[in-house]
């Protein structure tokens, strides 16, 4: 029973940082941004200089990611009703960064405990539980991207009511809310994309080690 407890817990420690890493990459790696800066013709869009446009990014990040940042849009005007948008994801975010530390701690501290014969090996049904974890994650960006294929907009838009329920202040103002001309839908739609990719690498990886660990052993007894 004790296994069984552990390897559950090793396994959804497992799924949940494999979706918060790969929600990450979007997040912390600003370059992927700054790629769409001249891809999308932002400079031409917006009326707004390239260095205009990554201050821009890069004070909104801040206030997203880092602890005590107050926000800013850099010369783009903002309303009320934009700021607190923001103020809406940030609690998203860090539930986000949580759920990523959190999880790997729990993965880091289960290894070493098996390391030194504390628990068993995490198994599930006679395989690893990181390879349940990653068989379970490869699902999410199969179904939602099957969607999201379908009709980006309307997922957009039900992302949206699920995540911010009763709120429309993601509804944003072109002309009060300057920092979405340098925010165009497509860039997010390639952040789900980036999210899908890392989820199904992280997922495949694991998947491809189990089989190869699989075929060694049985190399091995056979």
């Amino acid at each position: 029973m004790k296994n069984k407890i552990c390897s559950i817990i090793f396994a959804v420690a497992v799924f949940f940082f494999i979706i918060t890493v790969s929600i990450g990459l979007p997040i912390y790696l600003r370059p992927f941004y700054y790629a769409h800066i001249e891809a999308y013709e932002l400079v031409e869009d917006s009326g707004f200089t390239h260095e205009e446009i990554r201050e821009a990014y890069d004070e909104v990040l801040d206030y997203l990611t880092i602890p005590g940042r107050e926000f800013g849009t850099g010369v783009m005007r903002i309303s009320e009703s934009g700021e607190s948008h923001f103020a809406d994801c940030k609690v998203l975010f860090d539930l986000n960064a949580s759920v990523l530390i959190v999880s790997a701690i729990i993965i880091i501290a289960m290894l070493v405990f098996h390391e030194h014969g504390k628990i068993e090996r995490p198994v599930i049904a006679k395989r690893s539980a990181e390879f349940w974890a990653a068989v379970s994650a490869i699902i999410l960006p199969i179904v939602l991207g099957g969607l999201a294929a379908l009709d980006f907009n309307r997922a957009f838009v039900i992302f949206h009511k699920i995540f911010f329920p009763g709120k429309d202040n993601w509804i944003f103002s072109y002309r009060e809310d300057e920092i979405i001309r340098v925010l165009p839908q497509d860039f997010f739609m390639n952040c789900a994309i980036l999210i899908a990719c890392g989820v199904l690498v992280i997922s495949l990886a694991i998947i491809a080690k189990e089989i190869v660990s699989i075929k060694i052993s049985n190399k091995k007894n056979g």
